[in-house]
């Protein structure tokens, strides 16, 4: 028998940011958003970077909204379309299946979405993945979806697909006109590489000058060096890659990723007129980390830049307290005091004096970096780990006798409304203070520590809520 219809239905997800080592960037299709070569990446701990998506879903919703970090933005822009689009038509063919009883909601009702990111937006840290992968999984759940969200999740962009699952994922190209076969897959879980860190070297969280879709169009149609690195390189790095991640190769993995990171940030200058994404303060992290390498004789390091100045500093948990003092004692904060601070899990913390290089490195390695002038910069680090899919929050299937919303419509500066009249909307006050996020802390110059991560599955639900 199918279930009674509910007046209101509300779910929160989160999911995570995932770091691409072998670059998307081109599109052999742009409205099912089809790549021109597969690519491979990271997913990070939601404990320290992530999207919080709220979907609520009523009969008495006259529009669909959204609104993004306390903004309503355009509901009709066409990728949050089609992806919502395409979670209606993978319910309406559940639904047809009669296999099951139907969602418990008509697919004509509006839908009411708010999302918070707790990292810069649109400044080159995979914000749009991260938070197409919420919306999808976010509206797949509150209309009962359980299938394969690989192509809705791509639909909103392009590397979202990657960010629905944990640790090491593969977004295959594929070869379909219909692009059936263009989806994400698992290589490796997060269990698979523990030591494995992740620092997020924040040197800008302003909005990029190009956003990446005018960008990586722009490349397709006037760069040459892009369609070679599409046919002849990138097949035979995704190989390699793989092989490195599966037998935990730091030192393959490292090299491949920065010549991967070099490589991409070479199409945008071949494109025409060129593309520019790194700052001086980028160029200044690369140099350091070939420094540091050479230094030690070996890859400890390595760096990689997606379409933004922002660095992705790949290491080993043993090398991150020196890596991070090298990184203090060459871009010394311009006002944090007289130490960094970086926050490791669970809140635990390991402060960094100045100078704080271990003993026997401090003179030959200060000598290295020596022709380094000092350059005084608000540069954020945040140290992550390996981990987690997208997850429920938050489900609820009627809001009567409730006094608060879930976590990220707190942050919409207007009431939504709600079929019931004692349901006021927190302001935006009510929401979690800034420093207890991560990289909310991180905004007012302390260093967070975010981890490799898994991707979506359900969580418990929050006790009161």
């Amino acid at each position: 028998m199918a279930s009674e219809e509910k007046p209101l239905v509300v779910v929160t997800c989160t999911a995570p940011v995932n770091i691409a080592v072998i670059k998307y960037w081109g599109k052999r299709d742009e409205d099912l958003v089809l790549p021109i070569n597969s690519s491979l990446s990271v997913t990070l701990h939601q404990d320290q970077l992530k999207t919080t998506t709220t979907a609520a879903i009523s009969k008495d919703f006259t529009e669909d909204r959204i609104w993004l970090n306390g903004r309503e933005e355009d509901v009709g822009q066409p990728r949050l379309q089609a992806c919502l689009r395409e979670i209606r038509r993978l319910a309406r063919k559940r639904r047809s299946t009669g296999d099951e009883d139907p969602p418990p909601l008509s697919l004509s009702y509006k839908v009411h979405i708010a999302s918070v990111n707790n990292f810069p937006t649109a400044a080159g840290l995979a914000s749009s993945a991260a938070g197409h992968a919420c919306l999808a999984y976010t509206l797949a759940r509150v209309y009962g979806v359980d299938s394969d969200l690989s192509e809705a999740a791509r639909r909103g962009s392009g590397s979202a697909c990657r960010s629905l699952y944990g640790g090491f994922v593969e977004w295959q190209m594929g070869e379909r006109a219909d692009g059936k076969d263009s989806v994400a897959r698992q290589v490796a879980p997060e269990s698979h590489w523990p030591e494995l860190r992740v620092l997020i070297l924040v040197v800008s969280a302003e909005r990029k000058p190009m956003g990446s879709t005018a960008g990586m169009q722009t490349s397709v149609e006037t760069s040459p060096l892009l369609r070679f690195r599409a046919e002849a390189v990138v097949p035979g790095r995704m190989v390699e890659m793989t092989h490195c991640v599966r037998e935990r190769d730091f030192q393959g993995f490292g090299r491949l990723t920065m010549k991967d990171s070099n490589q991409f940030h070479a199409t945008c200058l071949d494109t025409f007129p060129p593309i520019s994404y790194l700052s001086d303060i980028s160029r200044r992290i690369i140099r350091l980390v070939h420094c540091f390498n050479a230094h030690h004789g070996q890859t400890k390091v390595a760096y990689t830049f997606d379409a933004g100045p922002n660095a992705v500093v790949f290491t080993l948990d043993d090398t991150v307290p020196e890596f991070v003092a090298a990184v203090r004692h060459c871009f010394p904060p311009e006002s944090n005091g007289d130490k960094l601070l970086l926050f490791w899990e669970h809140g635990h913390g390991l402060t960094l004096a100045p100078g704080c290089f271990p003993l026997k490195l401090r003179p030959p390695f200060l000598a290295t970096v020596a022709r380094f002038s000092r350059t005084r910069a608000r540069l954020r680090v945040c140290v992550c780990e390996v981990k987690y899919t997208p997850r429920v929050t938050h489900r609820v299937s009627s809001l009567e006798g409730r006094n608060r919303w879930p976590y990220a419509f707190h942050w919409v500066p207007e009431p939504v409304h709600v079929p019931r009249g004692d349901l006021p909307l927190p302001s935006r006050s009510a929401a979690p203070a800034p420093g207890s996020h991560c990289c909310s802390s991180c905004v007012e110059s302390a260093v967070c520590t975010p981890s490799v991560g898994s991707s979506g599955r359900a969580a418990r639900l929050s006790p009161g809520f």
